[in-house]
């Protein structure tokens, strides 16, 4: 195989070493631990950052993306697939492999629509086909399946648990200390019961699509968890975008004040002005354009279609940065007043050095508690550009995509479902993960929290 590295893919790799930069960081000032060590002391926000990491660890496994050897070569040189997997392709292959012929509902053994079959007597009958891969372990599924499916649940359950309680133990082992820790205490039971989960679903969906299937035959599983790194990328990549020009712009606008305050807030008042979606889609669609008209610059569909991913992330984080840079801006207004800097400015310190050693690390608090609030809007709004056409490409498994494909569904006899229960459902534990963990960082790094600690 060959590794492959799309953008997006370089951008993820980039987040993950800042992060993991910004945490050394962090460790070696006890001033910048202490809120988080706060965060750590929330039962809902280690929860919730339990569950966030889940969905991470499916979008870090879905970003190594690599293509296969074919048998044949071409002048005695190897030749690649142009189909483009992933690790997580290759971890879920029984989901992604098992193609059914059309739509099932969850945990069936049959096809939803009624066709015409041909009974051994020669006889035309209207009835349900068997499904190729569901349930195809059953003789006599109208008898067996409940037993089976609740069997399988039991079972999966049972060794998730099993798993869970053995890794609690290993912890409490190396840390007696976390027995009595309350937040540790709420993600033991978390665990069990995420575990419990797992275990259950993916014994089923080893025999059965345990979210049914989708038009093409494709299990829905599967698609769900494949739009979790498209959610992540927009979340996390246009939050990149988006940084810098908030955070230079609004403490400059701050701090500078004068007409380098006036020019700034002229181009964010227009652009907040222009109505978001409009601007949006002018933008995107401008980038469709450019990409069908040189279509040679991209090897493989994948990558077409990861570059369009990326240019929607540009387009909202260029377009999205102006309310945390009126935050940013506000602040440093107020910052500019304080003793210290201006007893910064009275001894000649340069405008460059107050800039990044007294205003921005004082605003970095606004900073992370904006964007990890934003993350959650950044993903719905994901969901509602794909739904109107300028979101990712056709091609891009997302929520979007899933959610815009359920319009049509939804309106058929008998009526598809479960694709949108799905994604919606996907999306809704994703986000709800993201506020709750948001709010237990923004009650971390509140200054009044700070000042009464203090005091104490």
């Amino acid at each position: 195989m060959m590794p492959v590295i799309l953008w997006t893919d370089a951008l993820i790799f980039l987040l993950i070493a800042v992060g993991a930069a910004a945490a050394w960081y962090v460790r070696r000032r006890e001033h910048l631990l202490l809120p988080w060590q706060r965060v750590a002391k929330s039962s809902v926000g280690m929860v919730s950052l339990l569950v966030l990491s889940l969905f991470l660890l499916v979008g870090l496994l879905d970003t190594l993306h690599y293509r296969v050897a074919l048998p044949e070569k071409s002048n005695g040189q190897t030749v690649y697939s142009p189909e483009v997997l992933s690790a997580f392709d290759t971890l879920v292959s029984g989901l992604r492999g098992r193609i059914e012929k059309t739509y099932s509902a969850p945990l069936t053994a049959y096809l939803y629509a009624k066709e015409s079959m041909e009974r051994p007597d020669g006889k035309i009958l209207r009835d349900y086909p068997r499904l190729k891969y569901g349930g195809a372990h059953l003789a006599d599924p109208e008898r067996e399946l409940a037993g089976d499916v609740v069997k399988r649940a039991l079972l999966g359950a049972a060794v998730g648990l099993l798993a869970a309680l053995l890794l609690a133990d290993g912890i409490t082992r190396l840390y007696p200390a976390a027995r009595k820790s309350r937040p540790l205490g709420a993600v033991f039971i978390a665990i069990l019961i995420i575990a419990a989960l797992i275990g259950a679903i993916a014994n089923l969906a080893s025999a059965y699509h345990v979210l049914g299937t989708d038009k093409v035959g494709q299990d829905v599983l599967y698609l769900s968890m494949k739009s979790i790194r498209t959610g992540l990328v927009i979340g996390t990549v246009t939050t990149l975008v988006m940084l810098p020009f908030a955070l230079l712009l609004g403490v400059a606008a701050g701090y500078l004040r004068g007409w380098v305050d006036d020019v700034i807030q002229y181009v964010y008042t227009v652009l907040s002005s222009i109505p978001s979606v409009l601007l949006i889609a002018a933008a995107v669609l401008m980038m469709q354009v450019v990409i069908e008209m040189h279509a040679d610059w991209f090897e493989t569909s994948a990558a077409r279609a990861d570059v369009r991913l990326l240019c929607l992330c540009v387009i909202l984080g260029v377009t999205s940065w102006t309310g945390l840079c009126r935050l940013l801006r506000g602040e440093a207004l107020k910052l500019r007043e304080m003793e210290y800097i201006q007893a910064a400015q009275a001894f000649g310190v340069s405008t460059f050095r107050i800039l990044t050693r007294h205003i921005v690390p004082n605003v970095m608090h606004i900073v992370l508690i904006s964007v990890v609030m934003d993350f959650s809007a950044l993903v719905l709004a994901e969901a509602v550009l794909s739904y109107v056409g300028v979101g990712v490409d056709p091609s891009t498994i997302s929520f979007g995509t899933m959610i815009n494909a359920a319009r049509l569904e939804m309106g058929r006899d008998p009526m598809v479902w479960w694709a949108l229960a799905s994604a919606f459902g996907f999306m809704l534990v994703l986000v709800l993960a993201a506020n709750l963990f948001a709010d237990a960082v923004r009650d971390a790094f509140d200054p009044r929290l700070n000042r009464m600690e203090s005091a104490t």
